[in-house]
């Protein structure tokens, strides 16, 4: 049974509403994960819950944010590839017990390890702190030739129709992405949008970034991370 006009022009404010809130949630966590610095509270707790260096390589991650964030964006994919890199490559289901699992930096830095989603992820969320914008970079998920295995790094763009840089866990070189004939896009995303790789005339955008539930998730864990930590 359709409802009365009245009801679903109501109905309709309702949804409206609820998108719209929503919406603002989501930019409000995705600000709040990509700025907020840490805190000596922070590296206390880790340190009580994570017994042994997790302290030391969370005050490390603060001081390379700091001191290179008025660098020049060469140096700090440099610097921020270079110091994730040194992370130990551990699968999920070892690591945490599950097939798929995308964790934050502070889960990578505290357990000192972690897969090709979690290096990228982490050096994505380290730049957006050192002042690199969301359109500058893309989580990119490509086929690994040599491996055949799906992989995942990140692409930084100096210019939208650029060329970009591959800063990846497996090479410790940035290499620019006409390189890496070992990698095969299939698709990336940002904080914002997504697009499906290798389109007549270029990338194809598809959407955005919000359709990727395991995307929303890290966000999440990552601003509820931040938020309490600073209470």
């Amino acid at each position: 049974m359709f409802p009365a006009p009245t009801q679903f022009i109501e109905w309709t404010r309702y949804s409206l509403f609820v998108t719209a809130v929503l919406a603002s949630l989501l930019t409000y966590r995705e600000a709040v994960a990509e700025s907020a610095p840490m805190s000596g509270r922070l590296i206390n707790k880790t340190e009580q819950q994570h017994p042994g260096f997790a302290d030391e390589r969370i005050a490390n991650w603060e001081k390379l944010i700091h001191h290179y964030k008025n660098s020049g964006y060469q140096q700090k994919l440099q610097v921020v590839n270079r110091f994730f890199n040194k992370m130990k490559f551990i699968n999920d289901q070892d690591h945490w017990g599950e097939e798929d699992y995308w964790a934050t930096p502070l889960q990578m830095l505290t357990s000192n390890g972690g897969d090709c989603e979690d290096y990228s992820i982490a050096k994505y969320f380290t730049l957006r702190k050192m002042g690199i914008p969301a359109e500058h970079m893309r989580l990119t998920y490509v086929k690994a030739v040599k491996l055949k295995q799906a992989h995942m790094v990140l692409a930084y763009y100096s210019a939208p129709d650029a060329t970009p840089l591959i800063l990846d866990n497996l090479v410790n070189e940035i290499q620019t992405a006409t390189s890496r004939d070992d990698l095969q896009p299939v698709y990336s995303f940002n904080s914002t949008d997504l697009w499906l790789a290798k389109q007549p005339g270029g990338d194809k955008h598809i959407g955005r970034a919000g359709r990727l539930s395991r995307w929303q998730e890290v966000i999440a864990r990552i601003s509820s991370e931040e938020l309490s930590y600073h209470q």
